[in-house]
């Protein structure tokens, strides 16, 4: 294949998606106390359900949609989750076919993406690149982080956020929802704890999340440590929170968290994995290297409030 067949395949696979999805992708204005901002939000649902970031529609008292066809609608927030930055929109008149959701576990470094929304006001634009790395963090607006990010060449700038990343087959692999900086991107991805949320979302309105009261880093074990334990990395209690579930377990700064019921943790991220709104409440082992010994706690987490 020459340059010309392969520019002639790639221009060919982003038309192509971009006749699928777009009609499908509204420009978002929304009308808060402090003024007016804009977005990017994506139809998910036959009926109506439409997915953007939560910081587009952030104490919004009014939102607008304004789609490819030139039809307009209002629409309420149904719900949003500041720490995975989602919320789910519905449109109050008639809207597009919805997108296909995809599956960002199965996306490969390299991979062609093309990015759809709303950026500066220009509705209805297309970028497209590749997969630049996958598996990022990406620290919210609340101070947790959000896990197996999409990093991009595509594209982004102000009022891209909450438009749709999508993969060459057209399906719905994440939501734009930073610029790092120039041809560095980043999408919250579509995978099995992202369908949750939005599930929650829809059906109830807000996510529940455990909370324990404790801030970690991860720090390499020792070899003897490591072969005892069959992990190479823990997550080291930096501090706990007066009054907490870790302070009233009896976690301490200095103390590695191995495992917490049972589940293996390596890092932060693992602990906050494990505080899903199943554990609110209920007495779980933690586990904890203190002075070269395990020593077990039992913790009650306790229901995440964010302000």
């Amino acid at each position: 294949m020459d340059d010309s067949e392969a520019l002639d395949a790639y221009s060919a696979a982003v038309v192509r998606v971009a006749e699928q999805v777009l009609p499908a992708v509204a420009a978002v204005s929304v009308r808060t106390s402090a003024g007016s901002g804009a977005g990017s939000a994506t139809v998910i649902s036959a009926d109506g359900h439409l997915l953007t970031s939560a910081h587009v529609v952030a104490e919004a008292s009014t939102v607008e949609l304004a789609f490819a066809d030139g039809r307009t609608s209002d629409a309420r927030v149904v719900g949003a989750d500041v720490l995975s930055d989602l919320a789910v929109l519905r449109a109050l008149g008639p809207t597009p076919a919805p997108v296909p959701l995809g599956d960002a576990s199965q996306l490969r470094v390299g991979q062609l993406v093309v990015a759809l929304g709303n950026p500066r006001g220009l509705a209805g634009s297309v970028t497209a690149g590749i997969v630049s790395a996958l598996g990022r963090s990406l620290p919210t607006r609340s101070g947790r982080v959000i896990d197996e990010v999409i990093q991009t060449d595509a594209a982004l700038n102000p009022g891209s956020s909450g438009g749709a990343l999508a993969d060459s087959s057209g399906r719905l692999v994440g939501v734009n929802t930073a610029v790092a900086g120039i041809g560095l991107g980043l999408a919250v991805p579509m995978n099995a704890s992202t369908l949750a949320i939005i599930e929650t979302l829809t059906t109830t309105g807000r996510v529940r999340r455990a909370w324990l009261g404790i801030a970690g880093t991860r720090v390499r074990l020792s070899p003897d440590a490591s072969d005892r334990i069959g992990s190479p990395t823990g997550m080291q209690v930096i501090s706990t929170i007066a009054g907490s579930p870790a302070a009233l377990a009896g976690a301490k700064a200095g103390d590695i968290v191995i495992s917490i019921d049972r589940t293996p943790v390596f890092d932060p991220t693992g602990v906050q994995r494990l505080m899903v709104e199943a554990a609110i409440g209920r007495r779980m082992e933690m586990t904890v290297l203190r002075n070269g010994a395990l020593v077990d706690l039992v913790v009650s987490p306790e229901e995440l409030r964010v302000s």
